[in-house]
């Protein structure tokens, strides 16, 4: 019997860096149909950024290229929801005045332009602070003076700021709260003695803000987010189809989503996350007893610590190649599906010599933090 629309389902949507997706799922959890959109991040005066009208024209495409797919497979668009989701790259820098007007570029956490916040910071808190995490951004731009510092009245993620612009709400996920600054997993708040740190630094209150009163109000998962108004289901379809009041989940990042769907969130389980960037996720069955500094500790959407290991370089060359095959295929007359031409590169990987025939390939892209390179060189080296 043909599936049909009822409006039980439910809608995830995922700003990745190089793909937002949106998949729909029935109520009983299976995947029904899905969209995407494909952009790219821009380097600009020496910051990775994506411009907010791209955020917005992408959510748009990735609604509405699923929209296409429920109208050809069910014969209906969407036009209600049982719950509405968003996630998207964690950590990055997006400081909003008290009207929302963003007051700096977005600094997505590719950037490597934070080290001395970051040095400092893991010093005054004894706990890891990474160059992409929101609050190493904020305070960067403290002590370098930039003018805007002291009209920040909201900070937040990009997940967050699409989260604002479907319900008029300004909050986070635990997880996704957990990347900008740490957590106590007891009281599922930001670390009050962290902050207290943070407030008495000269740099900080002479500027006459506290940590706390611009970081989003955290929710751990299940609790109630808001609901999708009516600017927010126009400015997601466009074709005006979509009705409001839709409840939404807290916003979290791509990180919490990886570990939802690997069934990934319980102590003593992990994950690995592999695309533009990659990290691993190990929920612990405790806090870990000293400071690494190639370990961050996040939480999961329900607020268990996790011990995250992040490389800012992983599938960016991979993406190039698959491309440069992609254009060959289309060029002799067989065209193929960029998904089918992945398949075929990790399988015959499979079947490579160990040391890839004296080929190694260095995919920095951008800085690596975890190794010490401040800036991307990618090489391709033949021994």
């Amino acid at each position: 019997m043909a599936y049909s629309l009822k409006g039980t389902e439910s809608l995830g949507i995922e700003l990745g860096s190089t793909r937002i997706k949106a998949v729909l799922i029935d109520d009983g959890f299976n995947p029904i149909a899905s969209g995407s959109y494909t952009w790219e991040n821009k380097y600009e005066n020496g910051v990775w950024t994506y411009h907010m009208d791209d955020v917005i024209k992408g959510l748009q495409g990735a609604y509405s290229d699923l929209n296409k797919m429920c109208v050809e497979k069910f014969g209906s668009p969407l036009r209600s929801l049982s719950s509405l989701g968003v996630s998207a790259m964690m950590h990055g820098y997006l400081p909003f005045d008290k009207n929302m007007n963003l007051l700096a570029e977005f600094r997505t956490w590719r950037n490597t332009i934070t080290a001395e916040a970051s040095k400092k910071l893991t010093e005054l808190f004894d706990f890891n602070i990474p160059q992409r995490w929101s609050i190493a951004h904020f305070y960067q731009a403290i002590l370098n003076g930039e003018e805007h510092t002291k009209n920040v009245a909201h900070l937040t993620t990009l997940a967050g700021y699409v989260h604002y612009l479907l319900t008029g709400r300004l909050v986070l996920g635990i997880g996704e709260a957990s990347g900008m600054f740490p957590i106590d997993c007891t009281t599922k708040y930001y670390d009050k003695k962290m902050l207290d740190k943070f407030n008495a630094l000269s740099e900080v209150s002479s500027l006459g803000i506290k940590a706390e009163d611009v970081l989003p109000k955290i929710l751990s998962a299940g609790e109630n987010a808001g609901f999708l108004t009516e600017n927010g289901a126009a400015l997601l379809d466009v074709s005006g189809n979509l009705k409001s009041g839709i409840p939404m989940a807290p916003p979290e990042g791509d990180a919490g989503t990886g570990m939802v769907a690997t069934n990934a969130v319980a102590v003593k389980t992990g994950n690995v996350s592999a695309g533009t960037s990659i990290f691993s996720m190990v929920v612990l069955e405790k806090q870990l007893s000293r400071l690494y500094e190639e370990i961050d500790i996040v939480t999961t959407p329900d607020g268990k610590p996790v011990a995250m290991v992040h490389c800012n370089n992983c599938c960016t060359d991979l993406d190039y190649w698959v491309n440069l095959f992609f254009n060959f295929s289309c060029a002799i007359g067989k065209d193929m599906e960029k998904g089918e031409l992945y398949d075929l590169l990790y399988e015959a990987a499979l079947y490579g010599a160990p040391d890839a025939g004296g080929l190694v390939n260095i995919n920095y892209f951008s800085g690596e933090p975890v190794s010490h390179t401040k800036d991307g060189m990618p090489m391709f080296i033949r021994t």
